[in-house]
């Protein structure tokens, strides 16, 4: 339910980048249409699937381009368990996290991690070739200033959100139980000369080896790096802390608040952080939280829906 709500309003799924895992199994297609109200105004959004055609997508009776531009309209944010690979996970996963917070919080930005692994891949290539004796060195030159420019760019860009973070996030995390907490960018500007200061060592490797495409982004508790030595109840309340200081923000930014979509998240918190998330999210916009018993539910719900094999109905 939760997946199809995503799907419907961002325009791909939470879980798989396979539209074809999203249609049931023996059907050729599936849709999705949602009904609702933003800011008193009706609001109305489809995707349809098919095993044939290229995904489709309408937003109060337009048609789209593309299904991703729905998440331009509608901002809908998900914490499911797997989330916890935001902290658990290598650098890679902190780097995408952010990125797409960049891109929701800032759209004009929004290209910039693409445009820049793309004149990375570049350059890396003209490195081999070069490398192989199938180019010359100036071939790279060009690729090395497009880096150095657009890395400059995306590291001042998620300084940028990360400044902005840092306030509601240590706010959400100390409501939560959770102090001191933390966000540090561990990685230096890039600039062109610095590119050219590597370039034997990026010749024998044949990659970059300087710029944000490395970087990293610790979550720290009291100092403490909550990947290394937090446990997974910290790791947990960090992941949520960061997700109610970025609906906060995009509710100020765009004057509308997101959908919130979270999945078990009750099951690892004590009555008393229920308690104290319930009333965070109630106070942002409409949310979603999914749970195996009633009895998790800390308040009685604006509505309480039973879902089972291919029935939802409301008690």
């Amino acid at each position: 339910m939760l997946e199809s709500l995503h799907v419907g309003t961002q325009g791909f799924s939470p879980r798989t980048r396979s539209d074809t895992e999203l249609i049931r199994f023996g059907s050729e297609a599936a849709r999705v249409s949602l009904a609702g109200t933003r800011s008193e105004a009706p609001l109305q959004a489809s995707v349809s699937l098919s095993t044939r055609e290229a995904k489709r997508a309408t937003l109060n009776g337009a048609r789209l381009q593309t299904a991703e531009q729905l998440r331009r309209e509608v901002a809908t944010l998900v914490f499911t368990p797997d989330r916890l690979a935001l902290v658990k996970g290598g650098p890679a996963a902190r780097r995408a996290y952010f990125d797409r917070v960049l891109g929701r919080l800032q759209p004009a930005r929004a290209s910039l991690p693409a445009e820049y692994s793309g004149a990375v891949a570049q350059r890396n290539a003209a490195l081999r070739r070069a490398a192989g004796g199938f180019s010359s060195r100036e071939a790279i030159a060009p690729w090395t200033e497009r880096v150095g420019t657009l890395g400059a760019k995306l590291v001042a860009a998620r300084e940028d959100i990360l400044a902005s973070l840092r306030p509601h996030f240590a706010e959400q995390a100390g409501e939560l139980g959770l102090s001191a907490l933390s966000l540090v960018y561990e990685g230096e500007p890039l600039s062109a000369e610095a590119l050219e200061a590597r370039l034997e060592r990026d010749l024998e490797r044949g990659t970059t080896s300087l710029g944000p495409h490395l970087h990293d982004i610790c979550l720290a508790a009291g100092g403490r790096d909550l990947r290394r030595y937090g446990s997974q109840g910290e790791q947990r309340l960090a992941v949520l802390s960061l997700l109610l200081a970025e609906a906060e923000l995009l509710a100020d930014r765009r004057g509308v608040p997101p959908l919130l979509l979270l999945d078990d998240v009750l099951s690892e918190l004590d009555p008393g952080r229920r308690r104290v998330l319930v009333a965070r999210v109630s106070g942002i916009g409409q949310t979603l939280v999914t749970a195996t018993q009633r009895s998790a539910l800390p308040v009685e719900p604006a509505q309480l829906l039973e879902v089972s094999p291919g029935e939802v109905r409301s008690v």
